[in-house]
């Protein structure tokens, strides 16, 4: 049964528990190419590295390209309520809950298909 991860940390464990971090990279890739952010973490990057890459670059498009962050948030399909409920006072804060949506969001995608293959 698909449990949501509660953090980014346990969500990490998970994927690597499960054998799946490498899936979760190649997803999270796959979509920014879909939504035209070309983005490309290599395979080898570390759970900590990805965090913060990933947090770098939702700041910096919800900073500077405001349009294509709300197509990325479309294409993983991100819940917009889940969004709306996020308090978007403090930049930095709201681009690190956001990211934590987008893992959990590729993260299920990766689980399911893995388990229902």
């Amino acid at each position: 049964m698909y449990i949501s991860p509660v953090n980014t940390d346990l969500l990490f464990e998970e994927a690597q528990k499960e054998s799946l971090y490498l899936r979760l990279i190649e997803q999270l890739n796959k979509d920014f190419n879909l939504a035209n952010e070309g983005i490309d973490f290599p395979l080898s990057i570390s759970p900590d590295e990805l965090k913060i890459q990933l947090h770098e670059k939702i700041y910096r498009m919800i900073q500077y390209k405001f349009a294509e962050y709300l197509n990325l948030l479309y294409i993983i399909d991100v819940s917009e309520d889940q969004i709306k409920k996020l308090d978007g006072s403090d930049l930095v804060i709201l681009a690190e809950q956001v990211s934590f949506l987008i893992l959990k969001r590729e993260w299920q995608k990766v689980w399911f298909r893995n388990k229902y293959k």
